[in-house]
């Protein structure tokens, strides 16, 4: 299980090294294998996004329920073309980098510095100017939705 908020840096080949503390886990319990695509719920028009980082194991879990969405659905072939189609499959290396790929970097607008936000069974990996303005937004806002859906969750 993946939890917490490390500041991390992009490295001018496009790298991005893993806290020490994910490292062990990735690599005794999914062999280093990755795989990062967008995000598709955290972006707005003008906005940076985000990208979902999830272990091989984990991916293909959600893969998996996505090829029993109906075809003809026009939301789940958005879905499909949107996620799926950005996906990549990435493989730590031994320092514990992974290259994220250029088309990804400039979608979610990523500079030299990131945030990786740890998410239970993903990551996301956020601008850090991005990540810092949306938590503000989080922090500010008022909105209540969907909070009626979480019935009787407490802390």
């Amino acid at each position: 299980m993946f939890r917490g908020i490390s500041a991390i840096n992009l490295d001018v080949k496009g790298r991005l090294a893993i806290p020490t503390r994910y490292r062990e886990e990735l690599l005794e319990n999914f062999d280093g294998q990755l795989v990062v695509t967008v995000a598709v719920n955290e972006r707005c028009v003008g906005e940076p996004g985000c990208l979902w980082l999830y272990p091989l194991a984990e991916w293909e879990r959600l893969e998996q329920t996505i090829s029993k969405l109906p075809t003809l659905n026009k939301m789940a072939g958005k879905l499909r073309r949107f996620l799926i189609g950005n996906a990549t499959e990435c493989e730590m290396d031994a320092q514990g980098r992974l290259l994220l790929p250029e088309k990804l970097r400039e979608f979610a607008q990523m500079d030299k510095k990131l945030i990786l936000v740890g998410q239970l069974n993903k990551f996301e990996i956020w601008n850090d100017a991005a990540w810092n303005a949306k938590e503000q937004d989080w922090l500010d806002s008022d909105d209540n939705e969907g909070l009626d859906e979480l019935g009787s969750l407490s802390f």
